[in-house]
C-alpha cells in the first residue's frame, strides 16, 4: 500500500513538473504613451485567458505559468484606450519585457446624451440575441452593466450597432466565468444577416456556493468545450479528428450548368443575341452556387501540413463541413441539420453540423486547439450558433479523462 501511494505521489509530482516546463513568464511596464510615465495600477492581461495582473507603482507588472503560445497582451487603464502587443511565450523562459504604451482618451463628457428612440429596448434585445446567443448556456448568461452598451440603428445603412467606452461585463453562470469585454465593436447588417464583433477579453473565475455548483461548472466546461472549434483544431493538430468523434468533409460551391453555358455564351458570342437574350444570361449568371458534398472524410494531410520546424497549419481546399457525434445540438438550435452524405443515407441523429471556410492559404494552429489569426477563418451552422453561452478562454484544459471519453457523457449541457 506505501508502494502504491508512492507511485501515485511520484506520477502526480512529474505531472506537475512536465506541466511547469511548458509554461513561461512574462514581464513588463505600462506608461504613458507622451510621458512615459508609468501607469501605476493599471490592468493587464492576456487576451480571451484567466491569465492578468495588476501593475506596480513603477507600472511593472509580471505574469507566471503561462502556457507556451502566442498571445495579445494587452494593458488597460481608466481615461486610456486599450493598448496591445502580440507576444510569444516559450516554454521555461521569461519572454522580452513588453512595455504598454497607452494614449489618452481626451476629455470625458461630464454628462451622457441619451438618445430618443421608440425601437432602443427592441435593438437591445436583438443584440443580445446576437451578441450573448439563444442556446440553454446562454439564457444563463447577463450582462451587468447594460447602461454602458450604446446601441443604435441605421436605418440607411440597414446596421444595428453596439459599443462601450470600457467594457461590457458578462457573467456566465452556466460555466462559472465572469468575462470583461473591452473596446466591444458590433455590427449586424439585416439585410445581409452578417453578423461581426471584435474586442479583448478577459476571463475571471466566479466562485461556487458549494461542491455541487463546482462540479456543474466543470461538467458544463466540458461540455461547452466538446465539438467546438478548438476541439476540432485540437483534434487537427494531435491527428486524433476520427478518434475524436469528428468527419471532415469537404464542401464544393459551383455554379449550376446552365448559369456557366450562359457565361460561356456572353463571352464566345459577344453581340450575336439581343437585349432580352443577354439579360436572360446574365440571370442565368447571378443563379446563387449549388453546395457538393464529397461524403468522404478527409485524410489528414488535407486539413494540415507540418513544417520541418513542428509548426502546424490548417490548410484544406473549398470548404469543410465538420460532424461531431455522440452530442445533440442544443434544444435551442432549431436549424435543419445538413445531411452527412447523400440524402439517402442514414445519418445519426445525434450530430453536430457546422461549416469551415478558410481566408487564407494556410493558418497556423497552436498546441492548445487556437488559431495564431482568428480572423482567418469563418465558422458557420452549428458553430455560428454557438456565442458567448459556450466561450472559453484560451487557456482552459479539459481534464483528460474527459478530453478522451466519449462526448456522449458531457449531458450537463442540456
Amino acid at each position: 500500500m506505501r508502494y502504491l501511494r508512492l507511485v501515485i505521489l511520484l506520477s502526480c509530482w512529474l505531472g506537475a513538473a512536465s506541466a511547469a516546463r511548458a509554461q513561461g513568464r512574462i514581464t513588463g511596464v505600462v506608461q504613458d504613451s507622451v510621458t512615459h510615465e508609468p501607469l501605476a495600477f493599471s490592468s493587464v492581461f492576456l487576451a480571451n485567458t484567466t491569465l492578468g495582473a495588476t501593475t506596480n507603482e513603477n507600472g511593472a507588472f509580471v505574469l507566471e505559468r503561462v502556457p507556451k503560445g502566442t498571445y495579445d497582451i494587452v494593458g488597460s487603464y481608466v481615461g486610456y484606450k486599450l493598448s496591445k502587443q502580440s507576444i510569444t511565450v516559450t516554454a521555461g523562459a521569461t519572454a522580452p519585457a513588453v512595455t504598454l504604451r497607452l494614449t489618452s482618451s481626451g476629455p470625458q463628457l461630464a454628462e451622457v446624451v441619451v438618445k430618443a428612440d421608440a425601437h432602443q429596448e427592441d435593438n437591445y434585445r436583438k443584440f443580445i440575441d446576437l451578441f450573448v446567443g439563444k442556446t440553454t448556456f446562454s439564457k444563463q448568461c447577463r450582462i451587468t452593466n447594460p447602461e454602458d452598451v450604446d446601441v443604435d440603428f441605421n436605418d440607411t445603412t440597414k446596421t444595428l450597432t453596439a459599443t462601450t467606452p470600457n467594457f461590457v461585463q458578462i457573467e456566465n453562470k452556466a460555466l462559472g466565468y465572469r468575462i470583461k469585454y473591452y473596446g466591444l465593436r458590433f455590427d449586424y447588417n439585416t439585410e445581409s444577416e452578417a453578423t461581426g464583433f471584435d474586442g479583448q477579453t478577459v476571463f475571471e473565475e466566479m466562485k461556487p456556493k458549494d461542491e455541487q455548483q463546482r462540479r456543474q461548472w466543470a461538467a458544463n466546461r466540458v461540455a461547452a468545450y466538446n465539438g467546438s472549434l478548438t476541439h476540432f483544431l485540437k483534434s487537427v493538430y494531435d491527428n486524433q479528428v476520427k478518434e475524436n468523434n469528428f468527419l471532415a468533409q469537404q464542401v464544393r460551391l459551383v455554379q449550376p450548368l446552365r448559369a456557366v453555358r450562359g457565361e460561356q455564351a456572353l463571352k464566345q458570342k459577344k453581340g450575336a443575341f439581343t437585349a432580352a437574350d443577354r439579360d436572360s444570361m446574365r440571370a442565368w449568371d447571378e443563379l446563387p452556387a449549388v453546395a457538393q458534398l464529397n461524403p468522404a472524410a478527409r485524410p489528414i494531410d488535407s486539413l494540415r501540413r507540418v513544417s520541418a520546424d513542428g509548426r502546424t497549419f490548417l490548410r484544406f481546399t473549398n470548404e469543410l463541413q465538420v460532424v461531431f457525434f455522440g452530442e445533440a445540438p442544443d434544444p435551442g438550435y432549431t436549424q435543419p441539420m445538413s445531411p452527412i452524405g447523400p440524402i439517402s443515407a442514414k445519418s445519426p441523429t445525434k450530430r453536430q453540423v457546422s461549416r469551415l471556410t478558410l481566408l487564407a492559404p494556410e493558418t497556423e494552429i497552436q498546441p492548445n486547439g487556437t488559431l495564431a489569426n482568428p480572423l482567418d477563418v469563418v465558422s458557420g451552422e452549428y458553430w455560428g450558433f454557438q456565442k458567448i453561452g459556450e466561450f472559453l478562454p484560451l487557456d482552459y484544459a479539459p481534464p483528460v479523462a474527459a478530453a478522451a471519453a466519449t462526448p456522449g457523457t458531457s449531458a450537463a449541457k442540456r
